[in-house]
Parts: C-alpha cells; sequence; structure tokens
C-alpha cells in the first residue's frame, strides 16, 4: 500500500455521471490526518506510518497521548490508525495527508465497524430457512439440531448460532472513488461502506486493484 487515510462517514446521496447514469455515493470526511509515528524494518520489523484524525483538546488527554504525539507539533487527535507502507521516507512527522493523495477512478478499500443491530436469531443472522409454517410442525425460526452422536459429543466452535448481529469489523474491497472535493476534504466513493453516519472509517488503496 501506498496511500490511505481516515475518514469519518457523512452519508449516502446520489449524484449524475455525464451519460446521464444515477450513481449511489457514499460521502466521507476524509482527513485532514497528520503523522504520528513512523516504523521501520530495523526497528520495528515492518515500515509503516500512523496518522491521526480528529482533533482533539489536550486538557483531556492523558499525558502518555501528548507525549505520543508531541514530535509531529500537531496535537492530539481522537483516531489514530496504522498504514502499511512499502516505503515511508516521503513522510515525515507532522506531515498532513488530505483527501487530495486519491483520485477520481482509484480503486479503494474500506474497513470500517458494522451497525450493531442486537441479539438475533440464526434466520435474521445466518438465513437459515426455518421450518414449515402449517400442520402443527411446532419447529418454525429454531435453529434446530447442534450437537453431533457420542464421538466427538460436543459442539464444534463457529457453528451458526443465535447471537450479537453486526458490530464487527468489515472491509469492502474495491469501491470506485467517485469524484474529489479537495477544498472541502470530501471523496464520493460508488456504493455502500460500513458503519452508520459519523463512523470512523480507513480507506486506503485496493488491493486487488491490479486484478
Amino acid at each position: 500500500m501506498n496511500k490511505g487515510l481516515i475518514g469519518k462517514k457523512l452519508g449516502m446521496t446520489q449524484i449524475f455521471a455525464e451519460d446521464g447514469r444515477r450513481i449511489a455515493v457514499t460521502v466521507v470526511e476524509a482527513g485532514p490526518c497528520v503523522v504520528v509515528q513512523k516504523k521501520s524494518v530495523a526497528k520495528d520489523g515492518y515500515s509503516a506510518i500512523q496518522v491521526g484524525f480528529g482533533a482533539k483538546e489536550a486538557s483531556r488527554a492523558n499525558a502518555a497521548q501528548v507525549g505520543h504525539c508531541k514530535g509531529a507539533g500537531a496535537g492530539v487527535f481522537t483516531h489514530y490508525r496504522e498504514l502499511r507502507m512499502d516505503d515511508t521516507d516521503a513522510y515525515n512527522l507532522g506531515d498532513v495527508i488530505e483527501a487530495a493523495v486519491f483520485e477520481e477512478g482509484d480503486l479503494v478499500d474500506v474497513t470500517g465497524t458494522s451497525i450493531g443491530k442486537g441479539f438475533a436469531g440464526v434466520i435474521k443472522r445466518w438465513g437459515f430457512k426455518g421450518g414449515r409454517s402449517s400442520h402443527g410442525s411446532r419447529f418454525h425460526r429454531a435453529p434446530g439440531s447442534i450437537g453431533c452422536s457420542a464421538t466427538p459429543s460436543r459442539v464444534f466452535k463457529n457453528k451458526k448460532m443465535p447471537g450479537q448481529l453486526g458490530n464487527e469489523k468489515v472491509t469492502v474491497q474495491r469501491l470506485k472513488v467517485v469524484r474529489v472535493d479537495a477544498a472541502d476534504n470530501l471523496i464520493l466513493l460508488g456504493g455502500a461502506i460500513p458503519g452508520s453516519a459519523n463512523g470512523v472509517v480507513l480507506i486506503k488503496d485496493s488491493v486487488k486493484a491490479k486484478k
């Protein structure tokens, strides 16, 4: 990966292409992000930069956070993410990364936290079919048998069961950058991205961009 930044999902809307096609897009406030730390192969075993997003009052940060960001000289932040880089020589502490780092037509991967929907059964959570609704079957939305016989006499891990739906880390790949508004640090991405409005997301080069 060669570029990336932290953003805030603002919501969805639609725009029209020059040929009249209607395109559903997600508007993201992308940056500005500040480089607060650099990592090298010699010292840390891998090459990366850490960026901060969202200004935070120093009085509301602890001493560790203030000291960590002191080298950048741009205050402290509410969100931090690490970006693996092939080469970090192009970045220095305190450098600002803005939406203009991406261009129209780029393919990106977006990582965020999906919307939490609480406890859900197997039909809503996993798409189970369920039982018949008539003739007194008494089996409608239950998961059914989950166990094995005497051997191995236990329930296997990762069995599809009722539980919390959503509220997990999700990455959507190969989203197209439809438009970049460098003046307002806005990026319009074709399609939907994880999370609710005002949720924090990480935008970076698509790992499948060349495939």
